[in-house]
């Protein structure tokens, strides 16, 4: 597997030890799927771990802006959240309606308790990372 680089914020690791434990696990495994997958893309080869709002996020050259966060009004959730006016969850809606729940046209949200499916997750993730160059084809290249 390719180098990459992660261009890491160090506030992004105290952001994590404010997660409750069960949760920053969570946190933390969306974190090891999004690096993950951008290592599994041959163009990309840097990614800026950082905050935006206060809740760790991930931007590659070509890529719209992802964030990973847990908010103490819903305890028991955990999300992984895109750029609204992309078109983004809206396609997301479409082609995995069965797999995920959806936030409005934000995020894909979990449960606690929650299985992740993996091989979807890291699809959405890799559309998000290679925003600018999918944009427009059906779907963003998108299969189930």
């Amino acid at each position: 597997m390719k180098k990459l680089t992660i261009n890491s914020n160090e506030e992004v690791k105290e952001v994590f030890k404010t997660y409750p434990s069960h949760i920053r696990k969570k946190i933390l495994y969306l974190r090891k799927l999004i690096l993950e997958t951008a290592k599994e893309i041959t163009e990309i080869t840097d990614i800026e771990e950082t905050l935006k709002w206060g809740e760790p996020s991930y931007i590659t050259k070509h890529g719209s802006t992802l964030r990973i966060a847990w908010k103490e009004k819903a305890p028991n959730q955990y999300a992984i959240y895109f750029k609204c006016t992309s078109k983004l969850v809206a396609t997301f809606k479409t082609v995995f309606k069965d797999t995920f729940t959806f936030d409005d046209k934000r995020a894909i949200v979990f449960q606690t308790n929650d299985n992740i499916p993996e091989a979807e997750l890291k699809q959405c993730i890799s559309a998000t990372l290679q925003y600018h160059k999918v944009k427009n084809k059906s779907k963003l290249g998108l299969e189930k």
